[in-house]
């Protein structure tokens, strides 16, 4: 095997079913030198760039009949293979992991999910999930809305913590999902941002799609899918701004993504802040405190509201104690 190349198995959680696709790709004078994902993802559009990486990983993808790394550089002229199997998902198992249930009847849940829980099983994440939490907890979900995701109406991110709905019914899924396709689901988010804001409220309106360069990032592009953020200025700090932001539309990163395009971007955002002063949040200081819907069986609303958590309220009330003494 040449240099650079390590054979690796597939990640955990996923098994590869039977070869459906096959494609030889020859590396063009345009991606000279470019990684060999970036080349992958340019080539290959319908693919995202953790299901490049899979395959990869599984040896599905060769440089010139030899497997290699992600960041290997590709040179004009090399012949690359791709073999695309059926991704075949593995069973998802349930883990006795605690929940903080807020609400929960018949026919959903709706759960207060901590920073640091991965809402789904994906790479580098194959359990411990709030997906393994909830088999555990509804011992009938299995299936519903998918084998990975039981259940699961919305995502947040791992590192954003607040409230998010799981379906106990198949027909209840399909209900929320379209209440939130049609904009009549209430999901409000507090978010401490970088800077004060001029404005006391307003909408930013401008699409997201993923960034040109860095695959695994968001960005606002002239090419991204239509994104709006309401947002309403909560309190004001000599650095910071508090605001709760609510979704019209549920775009990847939409809240981050759009209030660093504006520069303000969330304090502790590892991705979208990087470099600035985090006040000692070690995470995104984003939080989603309310959601409200009307319940897709009864009719009745639904309305659930918790408090940030100690973290981001630590870092809240800090600033606030610096800026007491300007008020006075």
């Amino acid at each position: 095997m040449a240099a650079g190349g390590t054979a690796r198995r597939a990640p955990a959680g996923l098994t590869l079913g039977a070869v459906t696709e096959r494609k030889r790709l020859a590396v063009d004078a345009a991606h000279e030198g470019a990684r060999l994902d970036v080349f992958l993802a340019a080539r290959l559009p319908h693919l995202s760039r953790s299901r490049l990486h899979d395959l990869i990983a599984a040896g599905q993808i060769r440089v010139e009949g030899e497997i290699r790394k992600p960041a290997t550089r590709v040179r004009r002229g090399q012949q690359v293979t791709v073999e695309i199997p059926d991704p075949t998902p593995a069973t998802l198992a349930p883990q006795a992991i605690p929940l903080d249930v807020r609400y929960e009847d018949a026919d959903l849940l709706v759960v207060n999910k901590p920073a640091g829980l991965t809402v789904h099983p994906g790479a580098g994440h194959p359990s411990g999930t709030l997906a393994n939490a909830v088999l555990a907890h509804v011992s009938d979900l299995a299936g519903i809305g998918g084998v990975l995701r039981p259940g699961i109406v919305h995502r947040l991110d791992k590192d954003t913590s607040g409230l998010i709905v799981i379906a106990k019914r198949e027909q209840v899924l399909r209900a929320l999902q379209s209440a939130i396709q049609a904009r009549t689901v209430t999901r409000a988010y507090l978010a401490l941002v970088h800077g004060r804001l001029a404005s006391g409220e307003g909408t930013i309106e401008a699409p997201i799609g993923r960034h040109p360069r860095h695959r695994q990032r968001m960005a606002v592009v002239p090419t991204g899918r239509p994104a709006a953020t309401r947002y309403r200025v909560r309190e004001r700090f000599p650095a910071a701004t508090l605001v709760e932001a609510s979704l019209l539309t549920g775009r990847t990163h939409q809240i981050r993504v759009h209030f660093a395009h504006i520069g303000h971007p969330v304090v502790g955002d590892p991705v979208y802040g990087r470099g600035r002063e985090t006040w000692g949040m070690t995470r995104q200081a984003l939080h989603a405190y309310r959601l409200a819907f009307t319940h897709p069986r009864t009719g009745e609303p639904v309305e659930v509201e918790v408090p940030v958590p100690q973290d981001m309220a630590a870092v809240v009330e800090g600033l606030r104690r610096v800026d007491a003494p300007r008020n006075r």
